[in-house]
């Protein structure tokens, strides 16, 4: 069963976390944290990962302008905060399940994740050609018509 939070309920995306005022960060943290426990415990999956990156997703959401600047991970399990912030809240009790939520980020699934991040060391390939590509139609060098 869901449990209630005084802040995380509130959030659905980044652009409502960036309306609190930075010291209630932690507090979103914690319940981040919290509702991740609860859920995988329900689901099943690679918490670990995603608990060492809790206060770092809830700071780079907070800082950068997501979706529009792209966040790589390098492992896929380090998502699972960042579905939590990024618009799937409501369904991150179907992870890992028949027509629910990937355990990684995957494309198709959310604006917000710019790659299908698996297993580690394919994030650094991965930002080097997303920043390339970015180069590229600024300086309108691109020779690729589907850019």
């Amino acid at each position: 069963m869901k449990k209630k939070y005084e802040l995380l309920d509130e959030i659905n995306f980044p652009s409502d976390l960036k309306k609190l005022p930075e010291s209630k960060l932690q507090k979103v943290a914690d319940e981040l944290r919290e509702e991740m426990i609860d859920a995988v415990s329900v689901t099943g999956g690679h918490l670990g990962a995603s608990l060492g990156v809790v206060e770092l997703t809830v700071a780079l959401h907070y800082i950068f302008n997501t979706p529009n600047d792209k966040l790589i991970w390098d492992v896929g399990h380090q998502c699972y905060p960042h579905k939590i912030l990024t618009g799937r809240k409501d369904r991150i009790r179907t992870l890992r399940q028949g027509n629910g939520l990937s355990g990684f980020t995957k494309r198709s699934e959310s604006e917000y994740d710019p790659f299908g991040a698996a297993h580690s060391s394919t994030s650094i390939s991965s930002a080097l050609g997303i920043a390339e590509q970015t180069n590229c139609l600024i300086n309108q060098t691109c020779n690729c018509s589907n850019w």
